[in-house]
């Protein structure tokens, strides 16, 4: 029996593997169609994308036809290369650099030589597309914006890399797929389903049909439309606000958590990314490191919030019963908390209660209700969690979720913060008090104040940010209708609002109100640093305003933060009231605050700072060249010695 079990086991697997050779070969023909057979070729039908509507129902994205040169690196023969140079007007060298990619890419699949050719080039080669083998032409659409603005909205379309390639079977090379913004977010929905041909050959290499009349192939389905949440026309008009300074503006439906608005400045024109020219214009904007056109500072600026963050230092101090609406503070012109420690306000002093405390900004009625709250736990530590936890409930600190595929968490410190920062303990309350008036170590971005301000207009409650409004035969994420209630008490809400709203009719912003809307809001002056060359340098502060509108029955929560744009109410107070305006009236009557703010430029602020880096930039280039020469000099000195010792 011993002698007839290792014959027995090789005639089994002998006949196991001509079985699996039998199936591979002769019954899978779709084996046949994945392997680099050169008598079938493989022609992609690629769809249409998605349209994308504002929240109006405003066309903002269509379609545009485009070609692309593809090649079969294989079947090239007798190729003039001059004239086929000439012709698409590209020169020899890069002639074979981009068939070099297609021969490492496949010698016998096709691959994009030459992409997105504009119709006088098109028809130019169509007409002698003949004399060139192993190259043709292959239609498929570019994108078609139907506005000049929202480039950090949409993103942008661009061919695949072998990284992306190789993550997803779906794509080859030369596939188009979304970059950044909603393009990439919803790139499955939008992009459809490419459909695919097979075509038989001869020996002779012409095309004798479809192969097995056409069981393996599929037909490309068009990508499904989509609305946005965004209202265009005030997408549009707060870019123009946002001419010539650096920042973000966020404006948000409450009840809905839609994004109306989401703006980033500077920002750059969506069709310059379009075409043959996008890589030079893409290189553009990404080398420019001081502007930054291409970083989403509504979504990805992690700013110190400056006052309005006391709304949330208020409403944790009811929460938490260490203050009241009667609760009183004296103010001196600014608040003392240790021995040569002094926090100054601007308030013009007195005795404060909470809603005049807001409305003026008071940083001695925060200060102390920020000491209070800590204080109010057995330890320090205790105090600054449960504050943390409170703040957290308002989507801070963390990423919110949103569909937008960047963003950064912001910093909300905890106890593990300040151990780091003291190691050694014995920290107290008296040394992060800064964080009362929303500064010292907590962080925002401009989606997150929006959001806070979203959510105390609700009393409480607010939805995930979110830019989907309807997918075309499809229901949006179910995330984006689960309500978030904060640890914060309904009943808390209302004397901070009355407070929110006192800004606008005797506090910091009495003189920025609106005929007709009554607004509650805030505003924010954030100390601003950088540092350059080693050293930590103030510059000019951080405009902050945020509001929502009106006090009963809001319609839009927005937040502003304009770069160096000073105290809250020069800027970013005068941007918010045109912006809450436009959006609930659907025009301004303000003509002089809207001209104002137009024409208001900060580029001087910004050439500052750029001076100064490029000055650090200049003297760390000089130190080293010395340095340089120094070690040249003894490197020749040492060489002169041993020379003549020798």
């Amino acid at each position: 029996m011993r002698k007839l079990l290792l014959p027995g086991m090789i005639i089994v697997s002998a006949i196991l593997i001509i079985a699996r050779l039998f199936y591979l070969q002769i019954i899978d023909e779709e084996l046949k169609l994945k392997s680099e057979n050169i008598s079938i070729k493989i022609k992609y039908d690629y769809p249409e994308r998605g349209y994308i509507y504002d929240r109006n129902g405003v066309l903002l994205v269509a379609n545009q036809p485009s070609y692309d040169i593809m090649v079969v690196p294989r079947e090239i023969k007798d190729l003039d290369t001059i004239e086929f140079c000439k012709l698409l007007n590209i020169t020899k060298e890069e002639f074979h650099k981009k068939l070099k990619k297609a021969v490492v890419y496949s010698p016998l699949l096709p691959s994009v030589f030459l992409g997105q050719l504009n119709k006088m080039e098109y028809a130019a080669f169509q007409e002698k597309e003949r004399k060139f083998e192993g190259f043709y032409i292959q239609q498929r659409s570019l994108r078609d914006y139907q506005i000049d603005c929202g480039g950090n909205v949409f993103g942008f379309i661009t061919q695949v890399n072998e990284a992306v390639i190789n993550k997803n079977p779906y794509y080859k090379s030369g596939d188009l797929f979304g970059k950044q913004g909603v393009e990439e977010t919803y790139e499955e929905i939008l992009r459809g389903q490419k459909g695919v041909k097979h075509i038989q050959r001869d020996r002779f290499n012409r095309e004798m049909g479809v192969y097995k009349e056409g069981k393996y192939d599929t037909i490309a389905v068009q990508g499904k439309d989509i609305t946005l949440t965004i209202d265009a026309e005030l997408q549009k008009y707060g870019e123009a606000l946002m001419k010539n300074k650096r920042g973000g503006i966020i404006a948000i439906e409450p009840k809905t958590g839609e994004i109306l608005a989401l703006i980033s400045a500077p920002s750059y024109n969506p069709n310059i990314l379009v075409g043959r020219q996008r890589s030079r214009n893409y290189t553009k904007l990404y080398n420019d490191s001081l502007a930054k056109p291409l970083y989403d500072r509504s979504l990805l600026a992690e700013y110190p919030p400056g006052s309005p963050f006391k709304i949330l230092t208020a409403l944790v101090g009811l929460q938490e019963n260490v203050i009241d609406t009667s609760t009183v503070f004296a103010c001196r012109g600014g608040f003392s908390y240790g021995r040569g420690r002094f926090m100054r306000c601007h308030c013009g002093g007195g005795m404060r209660k909470l809603h005049m405390g807001i409305a003026k900004s008071c940083n001695a009625y925060f200060g102390n209700t920020y000491l209070n709250t800590i204080n109010h736990f057995s330890t320090p530590s205790i105090g600054v969690d449960t504050w943390s936890n409170h703040l957290k409930s308002f989507g801070l600190g963390q990423f919110m979720g949103y569909d937008l595929p960047t963003g950064r968490r912001g910093n909300i410190p905890t106890s593990k913060t300040y151990e780091k920062i003291y190691p050694n303990g014995g920290w107290r309350a008296t040394a992060i008090v800064s964080n009362s008036i929303g500064q010292g170590e907590v962080l925002m971005t401009p989606i997150q104040l929006a959001n806070m301000m979203a959510t105390i207009a609700n009393r409480g409650y607010y939805y995930t940010p979110h830019i989907i409004k309807k997918i075309k035969g499809q229901a949006i994420d179910p995330k984006f209708r689960t309500k978030h209630v904060t640890t914060i008490d309904k009943k808390h809400y209302e004397p901070v609002i009355e407070g929110l709203a006192e800004v606008f009719k005797t506090g910091t912003a009495y003189f920025l109100g609106v005929e007709g809307i009554e607004i509650c809001g805030k505003t924010g002056t954030a100390e601003n640093f950088a540092r350059i060359n080693g050293k930590k340098v103030q510059l000019e502060d951080h405009s902050i305003f945020v509001a929502f509108a009106p006090k009963d029955n809001p319609k839009i929560a927005i937040a502003v933060f304009v770069e160096n744009g000073g105290y809250g109410a020069t800027i970013a107070g005068p941007i918010t009231s045109l912006m809450i305006e436009k959006y609930i009236k659907g025009k301004t009557t303000n003509k002089f605050r809207e001209e104002n703010m137009m024409n208001r430029s900060l580029q001087h602020e910004y050439n500052k700072f750029s001076r100064k880096y490029i000055d650090s930039m200049y003297k760390i280039k000089l130190r080293k060249d010395s340095i340089l020469r120094v070690k040249n000099l003894k490197k020749l000195d040492s060489i002169k010695k041993a020379n003549a010792a020798k």
